[in-house]
């Protein structure tokens, strides 16, 4: 039989993934709203599995109580009883109660907390009332769902050495969700806009640079390398009757990180034989017809005769292979 810590942490990891599962449906018209939802009960059963583990599996820690005398009538002193809801079961802390508490006990990161409270208020105004969710809120709900993930994964495993690489917690990129271009009913603008205040204020209160956690995350579609064989292959071309992919300075800059320097720096780490001289030039010289190697950057973008820099990929090292001994 489980105990109530791992039970309550496993149902936390299924709340989850069903949050996950239905945000990324492509047809979902309920969809922040309603992972909002999902999310935040993930979360308190989280935090009481958290609980429990810091206070030997007893049960009872994570009920409310409430002062009583022997005839069941409140009383301001005397012995403690279990407070009680209506149908006669116990009551529980609340998430924000249990967050407040294992923050201040340097279990949970001010982080965390803050981006707990900014899907809490989410889930208040889904619940009480509505949202209305255009392209503009719509980007900073799923930053902050993202960032939920992010942080739900690294509370699983840094308190319970749980890890969740089985499960694909990730939200699906906006670009891929088809967002509602319009709407017949009232928009509330004014309260969107004090939603966005109060979550501008929550980033700015919880700034912790090296804990890992996020009260938001921006979400960033870009080419990355991919090990499966059925994904198809994106790279440069100078064939005109390719796809048109347009990429920032950043991103080029990402794909292409050395330069001379760091090329020649990597080659004298990497090779028992290497000699930088005009061998090495004839051979470089070669790889730089192919823009998988390298990528020029012009001063003058227009003029192919102004002064420029080249900047290599790390796969460069790969056919400098064929002529070096490595070490």
């Amino acid at each position: 039989m489980k105990s109530p810590c791992k039970e309550l942490l496993d149902r936390a990891i299924a709340t989850t993934v069903a949050a996950i599962d239905i945000y990324n449906k492509p047809d979902f018209l309920y969809r922040a709203e309603t992972f909002s939802i999902l999310a935040i009960n993930g979360w308190e059963l989280l935090l009481k599995a958290k609980w429990l583990s810091e206070h030997d599996d007893k049960i009872r820690s994570i009920y409310m109580t409430e002062p009583a005398k022997k005839d069941g009538t409140k009383s301001e002193h005397n012995q403690s009883e279990i407070k009680r809801t209506r149908s006669g079961n116990p009551i529980t802390h609340s998430l924000y109660y249990l967050a407040k508490k294992l923050v201040e006990q340097k279990h949970l990161s001010q982080t965390a907390m803050g981006n707990i409270e900014a899907l809490l208020e989410l889930r208040n105004s889904s619940v009480h009332f509505y949202n209305q969710s255009d392209t503009a809120l719509a980007s900073r709900l799923q930053g902050i769902g993202a960032a939920s993930l992010k942080n739900f994964v690294l509370a699983v495993r840094g308190w319970f050495d749980r890890d969740l690489s089985e499960f694909n917690f990730y939200l699906m990129p906006l670009s891929f969700v088809c967002l509602p271009q319009q709407m017949d009913a009232i928009v509330f603008k004014e309260e969107e806009q004090n939603f966005l205040r109060y979550l501008k204020q929550l980033e700015e209160m919880t700034d912790e640079e090296d804990s890992g956690y996020a009260v938001t995350l921006n979400i960033d579609v870009r080419f990355t390398r991919s090990k499966s064989k059925d994904v198809p292959e994106v790279r440069p071309t100078k064939n005109p009757d390719a796809p048109e992919v347009r990429l920032t300075e950043e991103q080029i800059r990402e794909q292409y990180p050395w330069d001379y320097d760091k090329l020649i720096k990597e080659c004298v780490e990497r090779y028992a034989n290497f000699k930088c001289n005009p061998e090495f030039h004839d051979i470089k010289r070669r790889l730089l017809e192919e823009d998988r190697f390298c990528h020029v950057r012009y001063l003058n973008p227009y003029n192919k005769k102004s002064s420029n820099k080249k900047f290599y990929k790390a796969n460069i090292l790969q056919e400098l292979d064929k002529h070096y001994s490595r070490k």
